[in-house]
């Protein structure tokens, strides 16, 4: 049999169809809905592991630099000390004051970059100590979460093993049921259930009102919806309205309507009464 042209199909077969789709595509979403919040959970563990790995690469990196920072301050005190040691041994050796006042302020200058060296090195090391420990308490923190994720994704993925082959066949009728809705109605759809605060693109009329914002539908536009004559979307909401019959669900309006009409009926009736009890009374009079 061939397949029919999504174009060809009438208003109550598109309607018919996108009904069906919206069935499936509300059935996946309840099979997503078991997992509950376990997938952000893991996506929230990942993305925190991942910003834990970047902040204990910054920490080694800072412990890495205040290391070399020390050792560089080692070795210019042992510069700073030998230029010491040779310019106390040139002392003996000087002529007239002038050189040994020059030697002096060398002699002088280089053990307050000995003492500079060395305080910048005491620093450099209360520093690596900081950082070392910020380092270990970083890396716990990453075991522990990591072992929270290993717990999080076991538990996600034996939730999904029991759905995947039911979610898998939903998402096979699903891409089916697109297949046969005209291109164009398909992406307004989907553009409807993507904006829908409950996912719902297509609702059936309830008790007069819509069944996805709950405003009241005027009764000619609840006739063009039973008509299936083309296809009618919400004022308010702007979800496509589809008769509930056609949806194959049954509804109790009529008979909840009905007795109010009766009632008000009767009132009429009874202040009408003593009216026409007047008008027959006046011809008795006369005779």
């Amino acid at each position: 049999m061939a397949k029919k042209d999504p174009m060809e199909l009438s208003v109550e077969e598109r309607l018919k169809a996108l009904y069906q789709l919206q069935t499936t595509l509300s059935a996946i979403d309840e099979k997503k809905a078991l997992r509950g919040e376990l997938p952000r959970e893991v996506q929230d563990l990942e993305d925190e592991i991942a910003g834990l790995n970047t902040r204990i690469e910054k920490i080694e990196n800072e412990i890495k630099d205040f290391k070399f920072a020390v050792t560089k301050k080692n070795s210019e005190i042992q510069e700073s000390q030998a230029a010491v040691e040779r310019y106390k041994g040139q002392l003996n050796d000087v002529k007239n004051n002038r050189e040994y006042d020059t030697l002096s302020k060398e002699i002088e200058f280089q053990s307050l970059e000995i003492e500079l060296c060395e305080k910048k090195i005491r620093e450099a090391n209360v520093r690596i100590e900081e950082r070392t420990k910020d380092l270990a308490s970083a890396q716990a923190l990453l075991d522990d979460r990591k072992i929270a994720l290993e717990e999080k994704k076991s538990e996600l993925d034996e939730i999904m093993a029991e759905t995947r082959a039911e979610e898998e066949k939903l998402k096979e009728k699903a891409a089916e049921l697109e297949t046969k809705i005209e291109p164009r109605l398909l992406a307004s759809f989907m553009r409807i259930c993507k904006n829908a605060r409950n996912g719902l693109g297509l609702v059936y009329v309830q008790r007069d009102a819509c069944g996805g914002c709950f405003n009241k539908i005027p009764p000619q536009r609840q006739l063009d919806i039973k008509m299936h004559k083309k296809i009618i979307v919400c004022e308010y909401c702007g979800r496509i309205l589809i008769d509930p019959e056609l949806a194959g669900v049954k509804t109790e309006v009529a008979k909840e309507e009905k007795p109010k009409r009766k009632r008000t009926i009767r009132k009429r009736t009874k202040t009408e009464e003593p009216a026409a009890t007047e008008e027959t009374s006046v011809p008795e009079a006369e005779a």
